[in-house]
């Protein structure tokens, strides 16, 4: 086993928000060159990749002393002000930025919060089901696929033949094979996840679940392994997904996710084609195949997801 699998929390394990914070910041500064931030770059005697420590505290206009203790994974009494100062350096964006300060002044959460059920509202479900020829689902925390559509089920498969823990899109996309097949770019599909699952962690570093799925797919997954050590985050809201469907070929489908507002750890994602586009008349062609299907996700009999 490698030193990446054997760093990852082992399956019930924690995260280490110290550590977490630590390799955050340390990868953000390795990632910026001299150059990038308007210094001189004195060639061959550089040692390090990207910004040295010193660099980096001037810049944040900081003392070495004080960013290095941040940078060791001590964010205690640190103030909002200096955070925005050295997410500014770094060049952090808006995700990695409200990243960094999950990790450094950690929320006072009230008893175990991370491990209330996720529940989507009946009246959710109930729109998801007239959502009649648009395929679209809703994931909470962790990756979980909370309530699904027809139309989702007749895109990426029935979940609800899934036992509820397989109900993850975290495990879909490492550990079956099948979902490599179905996204024509599998790699960025794996990115967005663990990109997805490090805001989670910067979040509920005290979760278990979050920390035994990780620790598990760091065992199972030599690419999560890979993609989990870069601590990129990132918050992708829409975009173009493409997808080689066992059964009408290629699908090049626009999504959209939805923040649900009051439900904050929930978002609603909707995939829809080009009108007049052959995957539109591909989608048609599975609404027709998926129309027979009895058992739909949102309407699972099963009870809700729980954490």
């Amino acid at each position: 086993m490698d030193e990446q699998a054997e760093a990852a929390p082992q399956p019930g394990g924690r995260l280490d928000r110290r550590a977490e914070l630590s390799e955050f910041l340390r990868t953000r500064r390795a990632r910026l060159k001299p150059e990038d931030v308007g210094m001189p770059d004195f060639g061959r005697h550089r040692r390090v990749p990207g910004l040295r420590r010193e660099e980096l505290a001037q810049l944040a206009g900081v003392s070495v002393a004080y960013y290095t203790r941040l940078e060791q994974g001590n964010g205690r009494n640190v103030s909002a002000e200096v955070l925005d100062s050295i997410a500014r350096a770094l060049r952090l964006t808006d995700a990695e930025h409200a990243h960094l300060t999950h990790l450094a002044k950690p929320k006072q959460h009230k008893k175990k919060p991370a491990a209330r059920a996720q529940q989507v509202r009946p009246a959710l479900r109930q729109l998801l089901d007239l959502m009649d020829g648009v395929p679209a689902y809703i994931v909470g925390r962790r990756a979980e696929i909370l309530a699904w559509n027809r139309m989702a089920a007749a895109v990426f498969g029935d979940w609800g033949e899934l036992p509820v823990a397989e109900r993850n899109w975290a495990r879909l996309v490492f550990l079956r094979p099948d979902y490599h097949d179905l996204f024509v770019d599998w790699e960025q599909k794996a990115i967005d996840i663990v990109c997805s699952l490090r805001m989670d962690a910067g979040c509920y570093p005290d979760d278990p679940r979050l920390s035994a799925l990780v620790g598990e797919l760091s065992v199972k997954s030599e690419d999560f392994r890979r993609l989990w050590a870069t601590h990129d985050v990132k918050d992708k809201a829409y975009g173009v997904k493409l997808l080689h469907h066992p059964l009408v070929g290629a699908l090049s489908l626009n999504f959209e996710g939805f923040r649900l507002l009051g439900e904050t750890e929930q978002t609603m994602v909707s995939y829809h084609a080009d009108p007049d586009s052959p995957s539109a008349d591909a989608l048609r062609l599975l609404a027709s195949w998926g129309a027979d299907k009895g058992r739909l996700g949102s309407t699972d009999p099963r009870p809700p997801l729980s954490a």
